[in-house]
């Protein structure tokens, strides 16, 4: 499709639902995983049946979600920068410096959140990563599908696996990463408001960063800003007959990367002969399937969205969405003081049913909060400082 030129792009709904939907995800995930927290109840001590079906919800909630919300957070992030750029450009500004200036905010609310989330925060890496728009907004989508391809191929796993294949005794760079979670979890366990903060914001985030260099999330990261840029620069979000086969064809070639991806990451990665296959073509592997489940969700959710009686039901995320970085950061606050020692410490007494039940009380009472909030307001709390601070200084 040919890019439209607005002279102010209009809100797409869709996008605030799917990114509502990313974001309660990403919370669930971090119910069950007691928000990086990994104190769980004794099994021996728990009747067979709950056992059991703890079991169950792990590996669906996992297997269905985990790292493939982050994904679409991701995606929908791109999106929304190039909303804002080409608004601007409409009126003759170039966003590119304003932009900057807006990540060193959200480095700010990065550190907030990070500080009740042991596991560091995806938002500080967005900071980093998200620089990538501004080096690549101006170029043509041919160059910028192409940047995003080649990151999306994990290049540094690639690169690994290749070394090791010409000389044997090749290692993995040692980032350090679980010294440097051992040293966070030993700040949450010692229920010390002031060790808790400080190992967060400082040796959690490092941790984090470091481990989404090591993971493969930091270029994915950045092919996935860049193909939420495009997606938003060709409108394919608008519900049109057009878009419609788009949508139908991603899902179709989604699905048939994931069946094939699937069963090798399976091998390569689950079952890794060394750590170096593990670490380097396994954990590409990994992270091509992630990609082309997460393909698979959001090309469903766009078609679902506009071809099926569940539009309305499937709006009401809207709210949530509108209002995600708000809910981000408030959810990892309900989770600190639920789970961690500083709060309630029910980590050892909820299994991951139980965990999983309190991340949806968590979304309920959010979504309860964003329905109030719109009433009266027309966006978050934190989006309105966002938004305030990214323009201070602007007549």
């Amino acid at each position: 499709m040919n890019e439209t030129n607005f002279p102010k792009l209009p809100r797409v709904e869709i996008v605030d639902a799917l990114r509502g939907f990313a974001v309660m995800a990403i919370l669930v995930i971090h119910s069950l995983e007691h928000f990086i927290y990994p104190v769980y109840p004794d099994k021996a001590l728990q009747p067979e049946w709950l056992v059991a079906l703890d079991s169950v919800v792990f590996n669906m909630v996992f297997s269905l979600i985990a790292g493939k919300a982050y994904s679409i957070f991701a995606l929908l992030f791109g999106f929304t920068f190039f909303v804002q750029f080409k608004n601007q450009e409409n009126k003759g500004r170039d966003f590119r410096w304003r932009f900057v200036w807006r990540l060193m905010i959200l480095s700010i609310f990065a550190t907030i959140n990070a500080a009740f989330f042991p596991g560091g925060d995806v938002l500080m890496l967005f900071v980093f990563t998200g620089l990538s728009l501004v080096l690549v907004c101006k170029l043509n989508n041919k160059a910028i599908f192409t940047i995003a391809i080649i990151c999306l191929m994990q290049p540094i796993e690639l690169f690994y696996f290749v070394c090791s294949r010409f000389n044997e005794a090749y290692t993995l760079p040692n980032l350090n990463i679980g010294g440097l979670y051992e040293i966070v979890q030993e700040g949450v366990k010692s229920g010390n408001w002031s060790n808790f903060f400080i190992e967060n914001i400082t040796t959690g985030q490092k941790a984090s960063l470091l481990w989404a260099v090591g993971g493969g999330r930091f270029v994915q990261t950045i092919g996935l800003f860049l193909l939420g840029f495009l997606l938003s620069r060709k409108n394919l979000f608008i519900d049109s007959q057009e878009n419609t086969r788009f949508w139908i064809k991603l899902l179709i070639c989604s699905s048939i990367a994931f069946g094939l991806l699937y069963p090798l990451r399976v091998e390569w990665y689950d079952n890794g002969s060394t750590e170096i296959i593990k670490n380097s073509i396994g954990t590409a592997l990994d992270m091509w399937q992630k990609l082309s489940f997460t393909m698979v969700i959001v090309s469903s959710f766009v078609l679902i969205y506009y071809n099926s009686p569940y539009r309305s039901v499937m709006g009401k995320l809207k709210v949530y969405g509108r209002m995600s970085l708000t809910n981000y950061v408030t959810q990892s606050i309900i989770g600190a003081l639920i789970f961690f020692p500083i709060g309630l410490h029910l980590s050892p007494y909820l299994g991951y049913t139980a965990s999983l039940i309190v991340g949806v009380f968590i979304i309920v009472v959010q979504l309860y909060f964003c329905n109030l909030w719109f009433k009266h307001y027309k966006q978050g709390p934190l989006e309105k400082l966002w938004h305030k601070a990214t323009w201070i200084g602007k007549k």
